[in-house]
């Protein structure tokens, strides 16, 4: 088995590592790493690991692995240096599932065709992974003296909260950041808005509180209903919840971010964001917003989608409990507790309870460093365009560095238009042959302006 393992890893790396006048070919490692399946469930992780390092290995880089469980594979690689705070490249290998049916093409195939190269995982985040591993290999090639430690970090799990990823590299192995003092990561990219450039840095993320909701009744048989039943009382709270906007709120981090972008819409669309604090008081707004720009509507509130919902194994059995699950997402200042208090009041069931699945600790990482300032100066030299730190309505595993007390940043040098963007979670995922080159480009330019010394 570990025979035929090697021999496909092998057939995967087979032309990708043929180097071109500056190093590896990008859009060549990244067709393949594509065709590696980590779709997550299950992850298997640890092929994406063995397609790594047997790139490692031939640029004769030094790494280290670990499985935090069976097939969750971590990968992670450092180049040493000075003494001033080290670099994390951070990735995950897995990948979102993808239904055949409604894709033009195989979701694995990692087809390059008419300038982009198509996968699940091109955009999120395989492609990223792909650019930071071509600026690492080019700096490790380059021979220039470090002024700190640079390390490549692939993990497993991030689709599905990090905790076999990051978090468990974290706990386990966590003395191995503990000269590190920034991060980036994915979470921010540039974006067109018609002919303007904005460059998009995420510092901070809304907080995903996940939830399952339990209602309780007395079972039965199907053909003899009954007045109230366990399955009565989830769908009540379901479209209670369902049914609810929740507060709007403009923190002070949503609220840089839509003044900042507001010069790059529309008119009339310029001066309500610019003017967010009396915008949000206006419901026709919020609504208008809502089916415009769901993402952008999503900073303004906490929210809770109802995503799963389980009831009898049988047609005609009246279980004794039903189930929801819940995707909150809280503004960073919102205290989780507090929440869910509201939750229950407004379910107003006491036959219903509420478990925490998976809640994190807010976290927002300032600007006033060197790192950042050498993003803005490679953002102003490449796409001419300003560096606006923005809020995540999603969340990424910065937020385990961010609570040891490490800046992380969510930066993508890609530069996006808004129609590219849908294939991330969506169908047909691809990423610009364009995008990758001049991203690794991008991340090599900043590597070399912020991690050397000669």
């Amino acid at each position: 088995m570990r025979v035929l393992r090697l021999w496909m890893v092998i057939g995967l790396l087979a032309g990708v590592m043929e180097a071109r006048a500056d190093g590896p070919d990008a859009t060549a490692m990244l067709s393949a790493y594509l065709r590696v399946d980590t779709i997550n469930p299950p992850g298997n992780e640890s092929r994406g690991v063995a397609w790594l390092a047997a790139v490692l290995d031939k640029a004769g880089i030094a790494y280290e692995t670990g499985e935090s469980a069976p097939g969750r594979g971590n990968l992670w690689a450092r180049l040493p240096g000075g003494d001033e705070p080290g670099l994390v490249l951070l990735n995950h290998i897995d990948v979102v599932p993808a239904t055949r049916e409604y894709w033009d093409f195989e979701p694995l195939s990692g087809d390059v065709k008419d300038g982009y190269i198509y996968g699940r995982g091109a955009i999120d985040m395989k492609g990223l992974a792909i650019a930071q591993l071509t600026a690492f290999l080019r700096l490790a090639a380059s021979g220039r003296k470090l002024n700190r430690d640079v390390w490549f970090v692939a993990t497993a799990d991030e689709e599905a909260g990090g905790d076999y990823g990051a978090g468990w590299l974290l706990k386990t192995h966590g003395e191995l950041f503990d000269k590190v003092g920034y991060v980036l990561n994915e979470g921010g990219a540039g974006r067109r808005f018609d002919d303007k450039v904005a460059v998009m840095v995420e510092v901070t993320q809304k907080v995903p509180l996940w939830l399952r909701l339990t209602a309780f009744g007395r079972p039965g048989h199907g053909s003899a209903p009954q007045p109230e039943t366990a399955v009565t009382r989830i769908v009540r709270a379901a479209q209670r919840i369902g049914e609810t906007n929740f507060k709007p709120r403009l923190i002070p981090e949503v609220q840089a971010m839509l003044e900042s972008i507001a010069p790059y819409q529309s008119e009339d669309r310029a001066a309500l964001l610019a003017n967010a604090a009396a915008s949000i008081r206006d419901p026709d707004f919020m609504l208008r917003l809502q089916l415009e720009d769901p993402g952008t509507h999503s900073l303004l509130r906490n929210t809770c989608s109802v995503t799963r919902l389980e009831g009898s194994s049988k047609i005609n059995v009246v279980p004794p409990q039903a189930s929801i699950e819940l995707d909150c997402r809280l503004l960073p200042d919102q205290d989780p507790e507090a929440f869910i208090a509201e939750l229950t009041a407004l379910v107003g069931d006491e036959n219903v309870q509420i478990e925490t699945l998976m809640s994190f600790t807010p976290a927002i990482s300032g600007t006033a460093n060197p790192l950042y300032r050498a993003l803005q100066a490679v953002s102003e030299e490449t796409f001419a365009a300003p560096l606006i730190p923005t809020v995540a309505g999603g969340f990424t595993d910065s937020h385990f560095f961010r609570d040891r007390g490490i800046t992380a940043y969510g930066y993508s040098p890609f530069l996006f238009d808004p129609e590219e963007m849908r294939g991330v979670h969506g169908n047909n995922e691809r990423v610009s042959v364009e995008n990758l080159e001049r991203g690794a480009d991008v991340l090599t330019n900043l590597l070399t302006r912020f991690a050397t010394s000669d």
